[in-house]
């Protein structure tokens, strides 16, 4: 299918071997549909002419004129040598500048000959000129003159000192488009297409890159979105689907004797209903002979941590191993330090194994692993390594999946004869349109509530000239018995930073905090792991009162007396590492509070992001903000692997669209879903190629 479209892009007319290898590394164009699918990122509406006294009200906006050469002069020399012409219809005159080929384009215009010009006018020393403007007579056959609108591509200095300027890139289309007229075939059936009115494929394409009208534009952008995310959504749907029909699950039937002596004895705090709902949902999947692919999500705080312990507890006294999975030494160790003191009582071996783990430590433990005596091990990406072998491991549980690949889980699925039942927990809650994109094969799990007698943290807004005030609240509180945690964006002075740095910080704080009465522990990330657990041990301990760290306490630590959260220079840091940097406190029945400090001068973004911690405690809504904000890839992390590397959609715009094609990709596969129906050919054949043509990303093992 396609095989036209495959075609290398060096046999297109125009191109060539230089510049096939330039589209290949500036812009990954590779074949004649990649080219197809490089769309403009804006249009210039040709249709229309201007007359010069009428510039003036449009500047730095591309027009269009109609007029003549009066006179044109080489004038300056060197680097500032240009040719000028002095342009005229019969409103007024402007000058056209050349600084380039200036000999050709001199000999190349006439006088008295009436030209075409498009460019963008701007102002200079007093004086309207546009600079290497676009001019045609009248008379010449280009395909602009067809076109009433002008697309722009994205192009790169190197493209364009080999003619891969946008007008290069729209010549090349353009020529692409004469060559497969008539071969680009429908990928959707004709029902899909009468349903919503969408046009067919072939005038999407030679509409989305050269539209006739504003209409067409649209219809052809919406066409092409469409397609876009449906395929994807067929994609993930299917292979949920093919999931649960081809991977067949451990059955874990038993609520034995661990988990009520843990849920009777040393549960910390009641379950809320949410914690319950959630572990109601696994248990239905440990018991449908399925294997289970669910992703937790859950509001820092809410408690997903001690859920998933109890699920592994079920797969305990069902027989089965467990292993935590953690993208960081830091999480993975203080994941170990609170499941081994939340079991401490109980008769389970829970063991901990990272790339830091020492080779005398690994001769006992990976044995213990493989015979089965290890019922939890939490980890880092050393849990995939070859030599980790288990004896029967059943529930895999994956803390902030996306910094994981896909080969990486892939091989720790295939240390178990079954695939194990898989739990991806995230603890930044994920906007609805985010969720079913990039986690559309996943079921998802939701933990909505705080645990019982949480109160909801107080967050304010203060500037650096407050610090007495912020130094005086702090003490008050130390003086109650809460603890405080103060978080800096550097730990030490940066030559183009002046944030207060944390070393700086420790001085300032030893001086309004003396010893004896107060101790300090002081967290970064260039101490050893041996030293940042001393000093955190400590503030566990409450031998400090007050923990000043770099963003290591982000996620992980658990001390409920801690009751305010300080961050320096808090217009440094991302909506969702605030959010979970608040998190660290409230976790205890004492009021707590979040103390953003920023500069006086902020700019509007930073602006917005304090704004928005102040006003909402809500995960869910500060995802959705953060969302608009930075855009889908810098929120799950997933930019540089592709994932959402969408031409045309728009994550945070399209949710209608994205709504309608998962609806529909749902409705076709629950009646097909092997898509074997005659009238659903075009969609296998096209989803076949697309599976072939790309790794799929988008698959949890």
């Amino acid at each position: 299918m396609l095989t036209h479209l495959d075609i290398p892009i060096e046999y297109l007319k125009g191109v060539g071997t230089k510049r096939a290898e330039i589209l290949k590394k500036e812009l990954n164009l590779f074949t004649f549909y990649d080219l197809l699918q490089y769309y403009p990122y804006k249009y210039v509406d040709k249709s229309k002419f201007y007359r010069i006294a009428e510039i003036k009200n449009y500047p730095n906006t591309y027009i269009q004129i109609k007029g003549y050469i009066k006179d044109m002069n080489i004038i300056g020399q060197h680097k500032g040598k240009r040719l000028v012409a002095h342009f005229q219809d019969e409103t007024g005159s402007i000058q056209l500048v050349w600084f380039n080929n200036i000999k050709y384009i001199q000999d190349s215009l006439r006088r008295n000959t009436l030209y075409i010009v498009f460019g963008k006018p701007v102002l200079f020393n007093n004086s309207l000129n546009i600079t290497h403007p676009e001019i045609r007579t009248e008379s010449e056959e280009n395909i602009q003159v067809t076109i009433p609108f002008q697309p722009f591509y994205n192009t790169s200095e190197k493209m364009k000192k080999n003619g891969l300027d946008s007008k290069g890139i729209s010549r090349l289309s353009y020529q692409l488009l004469s060559e497969i007229k008539g071969k680009i075939p429908e990928n959707l059936p004709p029902y899909i297409l009468e349903k919503l009115n969408l046009i067919n494929r072939q005038t999407a394409f030679i509409n989305i890159h050269f539209p006739q009208t504003q209409q067409l534009l649209k219809q052809a952008t919406d066409r092409l979105k469409f397609e876009e995310m449906f395929f994807l959504q067929l994609s993930l749907l299917q292979s949920h689907i093919g999931n649960i029909k081809n991977n067949k699950g451990y059955l874990m039937p038993r609520v034995g004797k661990l988990f009520h002596e843990f849920y009777s004895h040393y549960l910390p705090f009641p379950l809320t209903n949410a914690q319950k709902r959630v572990i109601k949902e696994i248990r239905s999947d440990f018991i449908s002979g399925y294997q289970m692919n669910r992703l937790l999500q859950g509001d820092v705080g809410s408690g997903k941590t001690i859920t998933a312990v109890l699920l592994m507890l079920i797969a305990i006294d069902n027989g089965f191993q467990c292993c935590l999975m953690a993208p960081t030494e830091i999480l993975a160790s203080q994941h170990y330090s609170g499941i081994s003191k939340l079991l401490e009582k109980m008769d389970i071996q829970v063991e901990l194994l990272t790339g830091s783990t020492k080779a005398s430590k690994r001769k006992i433990l990976l044995p213990d692993i493989e015979n089965g005596n290890v019922k939890i091990i939490i980890g880092t990406h050393a849990l995939a390594e070859d030599t980790v072998l288990f004896q029967k491991l059943g529930f895999v549980v994956i803390d902030e999946q996306h910094r994981f690949g896909v080969e990486q889980r892939a091989k720790l699925w295939k240390k178990s004869l079954s695939p194990p039942h898989v739990l991806v927990m995230t603890a930044t809650p994920i906007p609805r349109t985010l969720a079913m994109t990039v986690y559309g094969d996943l079921d998802i799990s939701i933990i909505d509530q705080l645990p019982v007698g949480r109160k909801p943290i107080i967050t304010s807004h203060f500037y650096q000239k407050d610090s007495g005030k912020i130094i005086h609240f702090l003490k008050e509180e130390i003086k109650k018995g809460r603890q405080v945690y103060v978080v800096f964006p550097l730990i030490q002075e940066s030559e183009t930073m002046d944030f207060r740095n944390l070393m700086e910080g420790y001085e300032a704080f030893k001086m309004d905090f003396p010893e004896p009465y107060y101790k300090i522990s002081c967290v970064h990330g260039k101490l050893n792991a041996e030293e940042k657990d001393n000093e955190m041990q400590k503030f566990i301990n409450k031998e400090t009162q007050i923990m000043l760290a770099t963003t290591v306490i982000e996620v992980g630590i658990d001390v409920p007396n801690a009751s305010v959260m300080v961050i320096e220079n808090a217009e440094r840091f991302g909506l969702s590492q605030l959010h979970q940097l608040r998190g660290r406190v409230g976790r205890g029945a004492d009021q707590s509070y979040c103390i953003l400090l920023s500069d006086v001068k902020l700019s509007a973004d930073s602006r917005k992001r304090i704004e928005a911690m102040v006003e909402t405690n809500n995960g869910f809504e500060i995802a959705d903000y953060d969302l608009k904000l930075r855009g889908p890839g810098d929120i799950t992390g997933t930019r540089q692997s592709g994932m959402l590397d969408f031409k045309l959609i728009n994550i945070i715009h399209d949710e209608k669209i994205i709504t309608t094609c998962r609806n529909i990709a749902n409705s076709i596969l629950s009646e097909d879903p092997e898509l074997k129906n005659p009238k659903n050919t075009l969609l296998r054949d096209y989803l076949f190629y697309m599976k072939k043509k790309q790794t799929n990303y988008y698959q949890i093992g």
